[in-house]
């Protein structure tokens, strides 16, 4: 069976359901049963929520050094981002390395809810604000979409 998602948003509910309907008249009309429908659609982080977490990520990795293999070392903002995520997620899957050493699974922003997002970015903030580890952003604090 095939499925043909439609997304309704207030801004293009009636527009998208008429589609969907002209769709599902066509399967129809060539003798076919139509199965129609409807859940919530958790959508997923928006741009802006993305752009502001690589730019405190950016500023994360610029300003703070963290032990990696029992030494203080530098990362990158996508090895922040891999710490910071496994903390929200409060629950790190760990993988045996291929060569030995361990890999732990984190959680993709790509499919991380508005929220779950917003809950990321307020982690990033938190952890900035900690005397231990202070971080000045480059841009100014707001609030997540």
């Amino acid at each position: 069976m095939t499925t043909h998602p439609f997304i309704l948003q207030t801004s293009n509910a009636r527009e998208r359901m008429k589609s969907a309907w002209l769709f599902a008249c066509r399967f129809l009309e060539l003798g076919k049963s139509v199965k129609v429908s409807v859940s919530e659609c958790k959508t997923t982080r928006t741009l802006e929520q993305n752009s502001k977490m690589w730019a405190m990520l950016g500023d994360v990795a610029d300003q703070v050094q963290w032990f990696v293999d029992g030494k203080l070392e530098w990362l990158d903002p996508e090895e922040w981002k891999d710490i910071f995520t496994a903390a929200l997620k409060k629950h790190q899957r760990v993988s045996a390395g291929i060569d030995g050493g361990f890999v732990i699974l984190g959680a993709r922003t790509s499919r991380m809810t508005i929220g779950e997002m917003g809950d990321l970015i307020e982690l990033v903030y938190a952890f900035g604000a900690d005397p231990k580890h202070p971080v000045a952003w480059t841009e100014p604090m707001r609030e997540a979409a």
